[in-house]
Parts: structure tokens; sequence; C-alpha cells
């Protein structure tokens, strides 16, 4: 793919030729990582198979869950912040959320999206498998990513950041690195994507920011920076791991949230398709 969207032939017979499909989100389960600023995800079985059964002999079984809209791997609706209580565009927070649910900028207007992504291997260019805890990427990172995986985002694109910090996601503790921090990526950073005209931002952590050590989600810029300033999606908790052992640094990425009406964000099961 080139830096210029794909025409739909050109997807189209890509498609045909069974394209390689990659997971870009993590899976849901009871226990699993969540910040601390969010109810956390829950799923139990509610009839069990032999619960109950028809004359025929069928049985079914179905399940309740409970999650925040920002559990897992999800999308950040453009009410999910606000600065000095305006959200994007000067809309009034509190006169948006009144009623209980957000009359602009709700969940159910976060589009799909179906573009170009482009993977920034922050912790390749370093030469390491994961950054370190509280690492800050800067704008000079993001830049050295782009050009030793030889793609830069741009326009309309979607920029997936990776720190490799995914490799803990199986450890909670370490995962959301209360004591040692999280890498991320910095103000600087956020500035650089916004003026490349990005769509959106992924990251491989729980925050889309860098988190120093034992500071916590105490502040957030980088969420202000692209949602409040620029109206530009963050998706976080993403699984790049398998994307980046495909040596592949741009592809088209698919997404599609939930429709949450006055929702400050959705789970969302992304893919990358390897053209």
């Amino acid at each position: 793919m080139t830096a210029s969207n794909p025409t739909l032939a050109s997807v189209l017979d890509a498609l045909t030729a069974e394209p390689r499909i990659v997971e870009l989100g993590q899976p849901l389960f009871t226990g699993m990582p969540c910040s601390p600023n969010h109810p956390g995800f829950r799923m139990t079985l509610a009839r069990r198979h032999g619960d109950m059964v028809r004359p025929d002999g069928g049985s079914a079984a179905n399940e309740v869950i409970i999650t925040g809209g920002h559990v897992g791997t999800h999308i950040d609706a453009l009410s999910h912040v606000s600065h000095e209580g305006l959200l994007h565009g000067g809309v009034d927070a509190a006169e948006a959320q009144a009623g209980g649910s957000f009359s602009e900028h709700g969940a159910e207007r976060t589009p799909a999206m179906v573009t170009r992504g482009v993977l920034l291997d922050v912790a390749r260019a370093h030469g390491v498998d994961t950054l370190p805890g509280g690492y800050g990427v800067t704008a000079e990172d993001l830049a050295q990513a782009a050009e030793a995986g030889g793609a830069e985002p741009g326009r309309g694109d979607v920029a997936l950041v990776r720190t490799g910090w995914a490799r803990n996601f199986g450890d909670p503790a370490s995962y959301l690195g209360a004591e040692t921090g999280v890498p991320g990526i910095t103000p600087e950073a956020g500035c650089w994507l916004a003026d490349r005209g990005v769509r959106a931002v992924g990251a491989d952590t729980t925050a889309c920011e860098q988190i120093p050590p034992g500071a916590g989600h105490r502040v957030l810029p980088v969420h202000r920076v692209l949602l409040v300033d620029a109206g530009i999606y963050i998706m976080e908790h993403l699984a790049l791991e398998e994307l980046a052992e495909t040596g592949q640094s741009e592809f088209l990425f698919v997404v599609a949230p939930l429709r949450i009406t006055g929702g400050t964000g959705s789970p969302i099961r992304p893919i990358a398709v390897m053209l």
C-alpha cells in the first residue's frame, strides 16, 4: 500500500487472494488488566446447558457481561475528556452530559474505520523487545520508527504505537505499572501525530500516555492534545506483538465501534489486513 488510500478495485483484488488477518485486540476475561479509573470486566454464565431442555432435547447457554466502555481493547469517543470544561470544538461538557448521557460527541458518533494503518514500532527502533517502564516516547522516536519501518502516517491514517508493553498483559500488576510506570507517547509526540492529520492513534498500553513511576493516571495531557484539541480518536490496550512480527509497517486497518448512544467509549475488535 502507498500513503494514498487504496482503490476499491485494489482492495477487492487483494482480499480475494486470501490475505493474512492479524488480530489487534486483547481477549476479554474476568480479572484482566483494567485502568483503576474504570469498572472492570466481568462475565459469567446466566444459563447453562441442562438448566432448561427443550422437548426435542435441545439446550442453550448464555452469559451476563458487565464492563465499562474503556475496558480491554477500546476506543475513546470525543466526549471522554474535557479541558477547562470544554470538549472538542468548544462544546460545553456540563451541558452535553446533562441527563446522564452525551448529546454531543457520544460514542455512537465514533466512526467505523477502513483505512491505511501504520505501525510505529518504537521498541524495535530502540533495539529492545519492550521499552522501560515510564519511558516517554518523543516525536523524534516516532520519526525514527517511521523511517525504520519505511512508512510514515499521513492524513486520514491510523497510527499504532508499539512499546512492547503488551508482553506484560498476562500479569495485571506489571502491565498497569503502578510502581514502574508505563511507557507511552509524550504531548510532543501527540502533536507530531496531530500535525500529520491522523484519524486515530492506538497504543499497546492501558493509557495512550507516558505514565511516570508512581504517578498513576493523575494527569493525561496526551488525551487533551488528541481528543480535545485535535479531535483524534484514541485506542488503548491494543495487541501489537503479532503485527510487529510480520515485519510489515503498513496495512489495511479495520475497526467498528459499538454505537453506544451518549457513551464515552466502546469496546472494539480491530484487525490489520495485510494486503
